[in-house]
């Protein structure tokens, strides 16, 4: 049997056009606040390609097995062998390992609500909707807080006794350098560390609750293969020591951020041997991804600014459902337009006051092949027309 709950409300039509009327001031400043969104991110594309272009202008090879102090202050590239003199070590579960990071992450098996909504029009302009919450049970890294849902009675969740946290290794050393924490949590940890069964036992006894390993993970409960409300699953990941690439600025024997003049502060930092033009070729395609992303994300939530502020109309419409409908569809295809014009709009604007003369270049390159294209197609039309019939004498 499902664990479910269905609810049903009804919402009059006069309160319908109250809540959209409202709706509109909301619609308004989602689109302003998308607009800025958009203006803001171009100006962060740029200040974040100009820095990379500066950085890499700057940066000086160097070996890390000596501290040169002429390059003390300056944005430097090195590449060596990373270790830690102590392992990283998780004391409160006794799990270590050689390596540079040890990352604890902490599952918990929850109750998680689930939601369904069915709107249905009624002639008048009422409106009724069927939500439907559902109750199921998964894992978890985060706590849900049972006390919000809808039916809380027979859903409880226990409190996350423990959660994930990162453990770094000590007495790092960098060839003759000694990188500090904040270079070090920088680094991915992507290899799998098993957990040794014989720490088993020693934890339950500690926690005084039953605990065992199974995959490699610590199980804090009776039965992994019938897992129950508040069992937790507690799983280890590291940064291995090893080869290592560093942009920064140096500092003493210490790696910190490097201050552009275009803004942005550099600081690196990747897994292996990789070069200066591979570590900034990586930044920028990482810069032109975040960049797509904002403007996705800007343009949809005009979108929805706009459905939002034509929604008045809708609900209006909606006396009869079906010419609602039909004028949904209509606003919907409307809110698209104006999204697919004002967004790159404001993308273009932003690009003519962040770089003016790129800009302007484009512009004066698209109007040239815009007229070379007309010119072109006018020629090979006066082309196909036929030749005029030669006029005979009368006789």
């Amino acid at each position: 049997m499902s664990d479910t709950y269905t609810e049903t409300t009804k919402t009059g039509w006069t309160t319908r056009i109250g809540e959209s009327l409202k709706g509109i001031v909301l619609g308004l400043v989602l689109v302003v606040a998308s607009c800025i969104g958009l203006f803001w991110n171009e100006g962060r594309a740029v200040q974040t390609a100009k820095s990379l272009a500066e950085g890499e202008s700057l940066v000086v090879d160097i070996d890390p097995g000596r501290i040169d102090p002429a390059n003390e202050g300056k944005l430097i590239h090195v590449t060596g062998t990373m270790k830690a003199g102590t392992a990283p070590n998780d004391t409160e579960f006794g799990v270590s390992a050689d390596g540079l990071k040890l990352v604890r992450t902490v599952e918990m098996y929850q109750w998680q609500e689930e939601q369904k909504t069915e709107t249905r029009k009624n002639v008048g302009g009422s409106e009724e909707t069927v939500t439907t919450y559902s109750y199921v049970r998964g894992w978890s890294r985060t706590p849900i807080d049972s006390s919000r849902f809808k039916v809380p009675d027979g859903h409880h969740n226990p409190a996350m006794r423990y959660r994930g946290a990162d453990f770094m290794g000590g007495d790092v050393t960098f060839g003759a350098f000694r990188p500090g924490k904040h270079v070090v949590e920088r680094l991915p940890a992507s290899q799998e560390v098993r957990v040794n069964p014989a720490l088993a036992e020693t934890l339950s006894a500690r926690i005084k609750e039953p605990v065992q390993v199974n995959d490699g993970k610590f199980y804090i409960g009776r039965d992994p293969s019938s897992p129950q409300i508040g069992d937790m699953q507690i799983s280890y990941t590291l940064a291995p020591a090893g080869a290592v690439s560093v942009i920064s600025q140096q500092s003493g024997n210490d790696f910190v951020e490097y201050q552009t003049r275009a803004g942005d502060r550099l600081l690196m930092v990747e897994p292996g041997t990789i070069s200066t033009a591979d570590m900034f070729k990586q930044a920028e395609r990482g810069n032109v991804a975040v960049t797509w992303l904002i403007r996705a994300v800007g343009a949809l939530v005009m979108f929805v600014g706009f459905l939002l502020i034509l929604n008045p109309l809708v609900v209006v419409a909606d006396v009869v459902p079906l010419i609602g409908n039909i004028l949904g569809a209509g606003a919907s295809l409307v809110a698209l337009i104006a999204t697919v014009v004002i967004a790159p709009l404001v993308i273009a604007i932003a690009w003519l006051w962040y770089r003016p003369l790129v800009s302007i270049a484009v512009i004066v390159i698209g109007v040239g092949l815009a007229i070379a294209l007309k010119m072109h197609a006018g020629r090979k039309a006066a082309a196909r027309s036929p030749a005029p019939a030669p006029a005979y004498p009368q006789r």
